[in-house]
């Protein structure tokens, strides 16, 4: 069938390195074994990559023992923002596709902690993430069937604008109802909070790893070369991008929901902050999205500045937010992974020469 004909070339060159730009930003693509094979082939290097990060993760996990509350603080905000902006990147990085909805899933997640907890006391906390994560999903979905059909400039204006409606429709209720904010009182604390944001960052990465050694990783790193080609290879582009769409809506959510404890009090300005849909943007750029672990090591800087420019310069935080999103576009735009792979293949050239 020339579909067929046409997918197995693409894949072919995707294999020799044929011009997609996922290989020029230095994403790994899948060799042709382990592109029939998916999920089944692992290397003796993702092996040795696995274990390092599993003793990271269990040192980081042991923070709340010995770090001090401020530090603790801190580890949060890394924890929670490395799951955004990872979840992110899952779905923009391939598809080139800038999403300025974080604020708008993470708000519904803060607010069905909030209700939760206010009229359904019995429902167990865990029962309410789970719940905060299907909205989330359910949301995304639906936004993404009207909205990913658009592109550039529009598909950015209306993520953007998403936020702003529903933190409209939210105030308005509570207008109408006599109700201004919910509390939301648990027995829940950081060391709590910053355990349930590592079990979802690591949730979040594995997805993303399975995604990007499946054929829907590839088929999404072509529609970011060209959607048409992949059009024309079979590929059913919005189909996958509703799906991928509904990852970081999902995540974005549950953040919410984990994190709404922690707020105590809950009102639309914070919970529907556009800030925040900036900031996962920016730090997303800052590490790079050609590799998952761009995300953390954009999260990680960044925060610790924005900490400092918080505390020093609290009435410039929106400037300085805009003037750290241009220089990263002009003098970064492939974040810390661009910076790194090339110093790498430098490295590599200059070993062989010598």
């Amino acid at each position: 069938h020339p579909r067929n004909i046409c997918c197995d070339s693409l894949r072919s060159g995707a294999d020799a390195g044929g011009g997609l730009s996922a290989v020029r930003a230095g994403a790994p693509v899948p060799s042709p074994g382990i592109f029939r094979k998916a999920n089944v082939m692992i290397s003796s290097g993702e092996i040795r990559n696995f274990l390092i990060y599993g003793v990271l993760l269990a040192m980081v996990a042991t923070l709340p023992f010995w770090g001090q509350d401020y530090w603790l603080t801190i580890g949060v905000t890394i924890a929670s923002f490395a799951a955004m902006v990872t979840s992110w990147s899952i779905f923009s990085g391939p598809t080139h596709y800038i999403s300025l909805s974080t604020a708008a899933f993470f708000g519904v997640g803060t607010y069905t902690t909030a209700l939760g907890i206010e009229y359904f006391p019995e429902l167990p906390y865990w029962t309410l993430l789970v719940i905060a994560g299907g909205l989330g999903a359910v949301m995304a979905l639906l936004v993404g069937l009207t909205t990913l059909r658009l592109s550039g400039v529009y598909f950015v204006i209306f993520t953007l604008g998403l936020a702003e409606l529903i933190r409209q429709v939210v105030t308005w209720l509570q207008n109408w109802s006599g109700q201004k904010g919910l509390y939301v009182l648990t027995d829940l604390g950081d060391r709590e909070i910053y355990w349930q944001f590592l079990g979802l960052c690591v949730l979040v990465y594995i997805v993303g790893w399975l995604i990007q050694r499946s054929k829907v990783g590839l088929a999404l790193r072509v529609i970011g070369d060209d959607e048409e080609v992949a059009k024309h290879a079979g590929i059913h582009s919005a189909r996958l991008k509703v799906l991928l769409f509904m990852i970081p809506g999902s995540v974005a959510a549950v953040a919410g929901a984990i994190l709404a404890p922690r707020y105590i009090y809950i009102e639309p300005m914070l919970a529907f902050t556009p800030l925040l849909s900036f900031q996962v943007v920016i730090m997303a750029l800052l590490g790079g999205t050609g590799r998952l672990w761009g995300g953390l090591i954009g999260v990680i800087p960044f925060v610790l500045v924005w900490e400092a420019i918080a505390i020093s310069l609290p009435n410039q935080t929106t400037l300085l937010l805009g003037v750290a999103f241009l220089v990263i576009v002009y003098f970064i735009p492939k974040g810390f992974v661009g910076i790194l792979l090339g110093l790498r293949r430098r490295m590599m050239l200059g070993g062989e020469e010598g």
